[in-house]
């Protein structure tokens, strides 16, 4: 066999969150390893993007992408019947997006290490280009915008790393957090509803239309808003609005029943902790709150508390197994809900006890993705046991 046709039989590339998943799971727990470690004086700072602008990075261009790109690879194959990377062109896709993290390592020039990094997302859009434009709902062709924005999120940062744009990283990166926040709001609308009323006996989750309109008008807003004036009383007070209509749109979702499946309710949760995050990112526009001390709650809590819960969902459901969490995924949905508390909401209680939370949340963090790992990855590297494709 050539390489290419064992790439192509491998039941890893079968479909694009087996190994994408995989990555994230271990990019969440080495990066914030890693990170503690730099912080603790155990590990050297990277050559290019040091310091928090590094750890940053790693979580939204490392971590959050591979997530974005495993989803997608494969819910854009259901929503529209047409095939997306798979076999030797998703392994590109996955050796492209471990180059831009090692990259920064290897002492090599940082233009180059920066144009190895952005080409990640133009590479996804590319590779997703066909159903995403030809496909049945127009609505789609909003992730091309998408990732679009991402890679000038990530432009941004690396212009402010070499120097030739003083202040792109912060609104890069705070670029790049909008936008995963504007596709939770998107996709959230699209698949709670159904997810609810096809795992609930008479569950009848209500959906607005008016209001979902509204969550991706001021969503847009802020995004634009954070743009021109991080931090000002125009972000802040978008920001509110918009956790405020994220209750309103959970409250029309809510059934008592989810609370007795985890699967739905860590989801559940995590959308509740972006309510929660975007009125504590509002605030401090308007009160002596300090400035994104909260940020945590909106990455930690939604983020990582949503797409944890997402990728045991995917990875389960899309073996071809029964859609039911594991003891050890229960572990791990507290964990990365503990990480979220300490490390969004004990350092506005106790401050003088930072430097605790921040290590007590970063192991629970770490916990967390090692149990997801350990329960996934051989549901992940191996081949459905239905036999079926995928």
């Amino acid at each position: 066999m050539t390489v290419m046709s064992r790439l192509n039989a491998l039941p890893v590339l079968a479909l694009g969150f087996r190994p994408f998943f995989l990555a994230a799971g271990l990019a969440a727990m080495l990066s914030v390893t890693v990170w503690l470690a730099i912080l603790s004086g155990l590990w050297p700072q990277p050559s290019h993007l040091a310091g928090t602008i590094w750890h940053a990075h790693e979580m939204l261009f490392g971590y959050l992408a591979a997530v974005i790109a495993g989803f997608l690879l494969t819910a854009v194959r259901n929503w529209t019947g047409m095939a997306t990377a798979s076999g030797a062109g998703l392994a590109a896709l996955v050796g492209l997006w471990l180059a831009g993290r090692i990259a920064p390592w290897l002492g090599q020039p940082p233009l180059l290490v920066a144009l190895i990094d952005l080409a990640f997302f133009p590479a996804l859009a590319l590779v997703l280009w066909r159903p995403l434009w030809h496909g049945p709902n127009p609505v789609n062709r909003v992730f091309l915008a998408v990732f679009a924005g991402m890679t000038l999120a990530g432009a941004l940062v690396h212009l402010d790393a070499l120097g030739l744009l003083a202040g792109g990283a912060t609104r890069g990166h705070r670029l790049m957090l909008d936008l995963v926040v504007l596709v939770m709001l998107l996709v959230s609308g699209r698949v709670m509803p159904f997810f609810i009323k096809s795992a609930l006996a008479d569950a009848r989750p209500r959906v607005f239309p008016v209001l979902e309109r509204l969550v991706f008008i001021v969503a847009v807003g802020l995004l634009i808003g954070d743009f021109v004036q991080p931090l000002g009383q125009l972000a802040g007070g978008l920001a509110l609005v918009l956790g405020l209509l994220q209750l309103v749109r959970l409250t029309g979702w809510h059934d008592r029943q989810i609370w007795t499946t985890p699967m739905l309710n860590v989801l559940y949760v995590g959308l509740l902790w972006l309510a929660l995050g975007l009125i504590l990112d509002g605030l401090p526009a308007f009160t002596g709150m300090t400035p994104r001390g909260a940020l945590h709650a909106l990455t930690v809590g939604a983020i990582g508390v949503v797409t944890l819960g997402m990728m045991a969902r995917v990875a389960v459901g899309h073996t071809g197994r029964p859609m039911q969490a594991a003891p050890l995924t229960l572990v791990a949905f507290v964990l990365i809900n503990l990480a979220a508390v300490l490390r969004g909401l004990a350092p506005l209680l106790t401050p003088a006890n930072y430097q605790t939370w921040l290590m007590a949340g970063g192991l629970c963090w770490i916990l967390s993705f090692g149990l997801f790992l350990w329960v996934h990855a051989p549901m992940l590297l191996n081949p459905r046991p239905d036999g079926r494709p995928g």
